[in-house]
């Protein structure tokens, strides 16, 4: 099949919709990435690929073109099931953006971002993405990737979801930092000489002053 798609390529055939529907689901994962490159984007609105079981290069490569193609229905509320096949490949600033429609991410979209992509969110933003199956996250916060984003996140902001997650960083240490003196002998012998002799009179003339006070 990989030949085929190469030899096809190679004869000056387009990636068209008709190409894409013949390789569908079952053969996207073959084409590499000088050809995911050629496919011209509007393509992708006739013909159906799923592309989870890909690498995440081809992931990533079909996102753009998938986003490019649906660029036109970018604030309508049918976007999301347009771009949703290709979201494996979504950056972290597409993902924030889309927190803010409520788009009511299912959880087996959410754990299949991607890895880098999802550790940037902040639970506010997977609250916006999650929306009304925000509860099922709790099921999974054992489980990666859910359970390494959660070590990303302050346990003050988890608690703020209400849903009983734990295992992220706690707050309210304090560093104490100790002061460094120089040490006494990197000081000349009449400095400290000077200063042992003049330290009696020093504290008697503070002890004064606090009588006199």
């Amino acid at each position: 099949a990989s030949a085929a798609i190469k030899r096809y390529v190679e004869l000056g055939n387009a990636l068209n919709a008709t190409a894409l529907s013949a390789i569908g689901t079952s053969y996207v994962c073959l084409l590499n990435a000088t050809e995911l490159k050629a496919i011209d984007p509007s393509s992708l609105k006739l013909a159906s690929l799923d592309p989870s079981a890909c690498s995440q290069e081809t992931k990533n490569l079909l996102y753009q073109k998938a986003k490019e193609a649906f660029s036109d229905q970018h604030h309508l509320p049918a976007y999301y099931e347009l771009i949703l096949p290709y979201l494996g490949g979504a950056p972290a600033a597409d993902l924030k953006a889309l927190s803010k429609d409520n788009v009511n991410m299912n959880m087996t979209t959410f754990v299949t971002l991607r890895r880098d992509s999802l550790m940037h969110l902040t639970p506010r933003e997977v609250q916006g993405l999650l929306g009304l199956n925000l509860p099922e996250l709790a099921q999974w916060q054992h489980q990666a990737p859910v359970q390494d984003w959660i070590r990303l996140q302050k346990q003050s902001e988890l608690d703020k979801l209400h849903l009983g997650l734990t295992g992220g960083t706690q707050e309210g240490y304090i560093n104490l930092v100790t002061p460094k003196f120089p040490e006494v002998s990197s000081a000349p012998l009449g400095t400290v000489a000077m200063a042992f002799h003049l330290l009696p009179a020093l504290l008697l003339s503070f002890l004064m002053v606090s009588i006199l006070s």
